[in-house]
């Protein structure tokens, strides 16, 4: 019998359709023999080999590219850090536009470590004076050496950082002692409660405020008490962010002056922060400065004791909202625009993340500096030199530091618990001690 000659396929494990193999012309096709039927079964199971291996390599490139996409997304996360700690110097010439009783004199504190720990100026109220003319709006001729004498001076003297109270006046006058570039920034707090803490805090002071048995009494019956003629003593009853940011307190919420304005603030501002979000600005304003976080860690400052704090009926809410419209419309401008700026360069597990860090910290700084780590009523402080000024109805607190720090470490908690016109007082003699000293009154009782 002749043996039929078989020729393989050049890729026997993957045959073409039909027969494994193939028989030259003129060949027989008796039955296989036993040795190629099990030949056959070792090209499947090799066949079979090879695709349980096609499928280990497919699954591991899969898990590759889960990988890759992982680590992109973490790496995401961790870029805008990275930028924030790397992308350049730190920003050292800015102007914060201190509005009233929106926790602004926290963020003074801020600024003023800032500037004493890295020898920069401050643009300083002149003379004896603590703020920086306000009510009137600003001129240059309110700051400390800021115009220079003789019978042909020159522009005026430029400073790096401006925090001192003041109604904003940029174009004008706050440009001529602020160097070009510099970053300006605000804050806001939500109109109700910052009528209510202004209420407290200036009741002596604006006439409005004097004859009202309360906050609700004066918004059943504004107008009874308050009188635009009365003169700018009463820019604390009305409006008075608006009124800050240079615009008029009294000025009907017309949407188109309203837009203007609001428009006109975006384009003056970099950053407007939001006070019910204290630590959330923080974090935000230490990115755009490029600070470390030591920077913006700080101890709240001029605030009220509970029992100083009075709480609007509902009808006292949307009573005060209707009174303070301009304020309510430029805190729900600037809120949006908080959180969208938040959102584009944080998002909310990077902010979450930052503002546990800052927490943190401030815990960790409170227990190394303060007394039994809480404030206390200003009354009961010893050190004039960390006693608040106390205002109006307002009980305002302060601080009491541990004993026993050591210099470095006491240097660096006194600055945190500094009342701002003793802070002020003291820049004030380091940057001009050729001049006498600023006087406190309520100090020398």
């Amino acid at each position: 019998m002749v043996t039929p000659h078989l020729v393989p396929l050049p890729r026997p494990w993957q045959p073409r359709t039909g027969a494994a193999w193939v028989v030259r012309p003129g060949a027989l096709r008796p039955r296989l023999p036993v040795a190629l039927l099990a030949s056959q079964a070792s090209m499947l199971s090799l066949l079979g080999s090879s695709q349980r291996s096609l499928r280990t390599i497919l699954l591991l490139m899969l898990a590759v590219l889960l990988l890759v996409g992982l680590l992109h997304v973490h790496v995401k996360l961790f870029q805008p850090q990275l930028r924030a700690e790397v992308q350049g110097p730190p920003v050292t010439n800015i102007m914060f536009l201190k509005t009233h009783k929106t926790a602004s004199s926290t963020v003074l504190n801020i600024l003023y470590r800032f500037a004493e720990m890295h020898n920069l100026s401050v643009a300083l109220p002149s003379g004896p004076n603590i703020h920086l003319g306000y009510p009137w709006l600003f001129v240059a001729r309110y700051v400390e050496g800021a115009l220079q004498a003789g019978p042909h001076p020159g522009p005026p003297r430029q400073f790096n950082i401006m925090c001192n109270h003041l109604r904003f006046n940029l174009p004008e006058q706050v440009q001529k002692v602020m160097p070009k570039g510099t970053f300006y920034f605000s804050i806001l707090r939500h109109p109700v409660t910052q009528l209510e803490s202004s209420f407290t805090y200036y009741k002596d002071f604006a006439p409005a405020f004097r004859a009202a048995s309360s906050l609700d009494a004066f918004l059943q019956a504004p107008h009874r008490f308050y009188n635009a003629s009365a003169g700018l003593r009463n820019a604390y009853a009305r409006n008075s962010m608006w009124f800050d940011l240079g615009f008029d307190g009294d000025a009907p919420a017309e949407d188109a002056y309203v837009r203007a304005r609001l428009a006109e603030v975006e384009r003056r501002f970099q950053l407007v922060l939001i006070a019910e979000h204290f630590d959330e600005s923080m974090v935000l304003l230490r990115r755009r400065l490029r600070w470390r976080l030591d920077d913006v860690v700080a101890f709240r400052l001029n605030a009220r004791s509970p029992r100083s704090v009075a709480r609007l009926s509902p009808l006292g809410r949307e009573r005060a909202l209707s009174w303070s419209a301009l304020d309510w419309r430029l805190y729900l401008h600037f809120n949006r625009t908080f959180w969208a700026r938040v959102r584009a360069e944080l998002g909310p597990r990077r902010l979450r993340a930052e503002v546990e860090q800052l927490r943190a910290r401030r815990q960790k700084l409170q227990t190394l500096c303060l007394q039994d780590r809480l404030p206390r009523s200003g009354a009961s402080i010893a050190d004039p030199q960390l006693r608040p000024y106390q205002s109006g109805d307002a009980d305002i607190l302060g601080y009491v530091l541990r004993p026993g720090l050591d210099k470095a470490t006491l240097q660096l908690c006194q600055r945190m618990v500094t009342p701002e016109v003793q802070y002020m007082a003291r820049l004030y003699s380091l940057q001009f001690p050729q001049k006498p000293p600023k006087r406190i009154p309520f100090l020398e009782h």
